[in-house]
């Protein structure tokens, strides 16, 4: 493997073209016509563009990308995460063409696709799953009768769902026949496929997932659990490790399901089973997300293991050089997801050209971002602008290390979601680690955000206005840029 194609856009793709550089293999970018200005796409060996803005066009057509492929000679793809990486046909049809896939076979991606299947496999190994049923009848009556068998509160999903869609909480029998009609039509819409099962729904559940690495000589591995309760519309916004509802033998068993899981589907590559944990303590499988998780900076952050540089790796075909207990996880670690969303508005995705950017630095605080300052975030794609992680011996010093850095982040321009989260850290449930999966429902259900990120925008705004041109003075070479402090009359300096 030398030549690694990167089927994705922003952070992520960033974050492999990086981990290739180190680890000694060229790159190739692909971008859409709304990307020719994009961050990843300036800093791969080679790009290609791969068609119009929208992704039905670009990042999600197979033939785009494998005709970059061949055209720029890579060897290998990764798909990051997202658009085509859980997509088995793709996998197939990488593999078919003699590349490399930078993850699990076709055949793994395929079986824990479906959501049936991925619980029959589940619990063939043992591990517990919540009832349900895989095949409800369609018949009013028979659907009833099912639905009493498993009992309310139930949950509807598709079978070959995700990200919350064809998903509904139903409560009463009353109920079920508009949900299940109103879940079939979602589900056609997303993914083509109306099928969808009955299950025991959980209440206040935590979302609590197994990192695992299997390579192709039969070693699997876990790296322990990320929390991941925090979430809007079923999408995760603030994750942790380790989770503060989890001890050691309660670890290991979780841990010793992900890995049963992993082996029955014969996994390779970086994977992450999910788990539901209700308060009693029981926990039952939900997924296997056959691909780098978007939170895999903090698993990497506690571990000192680099999950991209094990997935090139493992993918060269080369065993895993650790075993199990060599890994040993540290301290504790949070992610925060910076969205171009507006919290006020439900979260509706607030695109626009960045006219000012300033990352947050220092010990323990990271930064994977897609983003430069003149950049306009694009309609048409996840507003995902860049995750902040950081790293601390434990989780309230952890917790607080993310909020100074978080009010370290300016992005202009665009709505962020940077208040939101800052105000989430600092509630005391938060603070406490008392989370589940309606954390944000119960405690922000019509958040407003406070009168003072209001100011500090609107003050960091004028003074970017203000920017006075840079002065050379005479008989000068050098440049002297006065800053805006200099314009409002020192009075940083007590001089005003």
């Amino acid at each position: 493997m030398k030549r690694v194609l990167i089927a994705n856009r922003g952070e992520i793709a960033v974050r492999i073209i990086r981990a290739c550089r180190e680890a000694g293999l060229s790159t190739v970018a692909v971008y859409s016509e709304a990307d020719t200005d994009a961050l990843h796409s300036s800093l791969a060996d080679d790009a290609v563009c791969i068609g119009p803005p929208p992704s039905q066009s670009s990042y999600l057509d197979r033939e785009r990308i494998l005709a970059a492929a061949r055209a720029t000679g890579a060897d290998a793809i990764h798909p990051g995460y997202g658009f085509l990486a859980e997509n088995a046909g793709f996998a197939r049809a990488v593999e078919e063409a003699g590349l490399i896939f930078i993850g699990p076979t076709s055949d793994a991606i395929a079986a824990m696709g479906d959501k049936t299947v991925a619980r029959r496999l589940a619990q063939s190994a043992g591990v517990p799953v919540a009832p349900a049923n895989e095949h409800p009848p369609a018949e009013p009556e028979a659907l009833a009768a099912a639905a009493a068998a498993i009992g309310y509160p139930l949950l509807i999903k598709a079978a070959a769902g995700g990200g919350g869609k064809g998903m509904r909480v139903v409560r009463a029998a009353a109920e079920l026949a508009e949900a299940f009609a109103a879940a079939a039509r979602e589900a056609h819409g997303a993914f083509a496929d109306d099928r969808l099962f009955l299950e025991r729904y959980i209440e206040r559940p935590r979302h609590v997932e197994i990192q695992v690495l299997a390579d192709h000589h039969g070693t699997i591995l876990h790296l322990g659990e990320r929390e991941c309760s925090v979430q809007r519309r079923h999408q995760k916004i603030i994750e942790e490790t380790p989770s503060p509802a989890v001890d050691a033998p309660l670890r290991q068993r979780m841990a010793d399901a992900a890995v049963a899981v992993a082996r029955a589907v014969a996994y390779r590559n970086a994977g992450t089973v999910e788990f539901l944990l209700a308060p009693s303590g029981e926990f039952y499988f939900l997924e296997v997300n056959t691909r780098l998780q978007v939170e895999h900076p903090i698993t990497e952050l506690v571990t000192g293991i680099d999950l991209v540089q094990a997935q090139l790796r493992i993918a060269a075909g080369e065993p895993l050089w650790i075993g199990q207990t060599d890994i040993r996880p540290r301290g504790h670690a949070f992610e925060c997801r910076v969205c171009a969303e507006d919290p006020e508005q439900n979260f509706l995705p607030s695109p626009g050209t960045i006219t000012y950017l300033r990352e947050p630095r220092g010990p323990g605080i990271r930064v994977d971002s897609g983003i430069a300052a003149g950049w306009a975030v694009p309609v048409y794609y996840d507003p995902l602008l860049s995750k902040v992680s950081v790293w601390a011996e434990t989780r309230d010093t952890a917790r607080r290390r993310m909020i100074a850095a978080l009010r370290d982040y300016v992005v202009l321009g665009c709505t962020t979601t940077i208040p939101f989260l800052l105000d989430v850290l600092e509630h005391p449930a938060f603070s406490n680690g008392e989370t589940h999966t309606h954390f944000i429902d119960e405690h922000f259900p019509a958040w407003h955000g406070r009168d003072r990120y209001r100011t500090i925008a609107a003050i960091a705004a004028a003074l970017d206005v203000m920017r006075p041109q840079p002065v050379t003075p005479a008989g000068a070479d050098a440049e002297v840029r006065q800053g805006p402090w200099h314009t409002l009359g020192h009075w940083r300096l007590g001089s005003a």
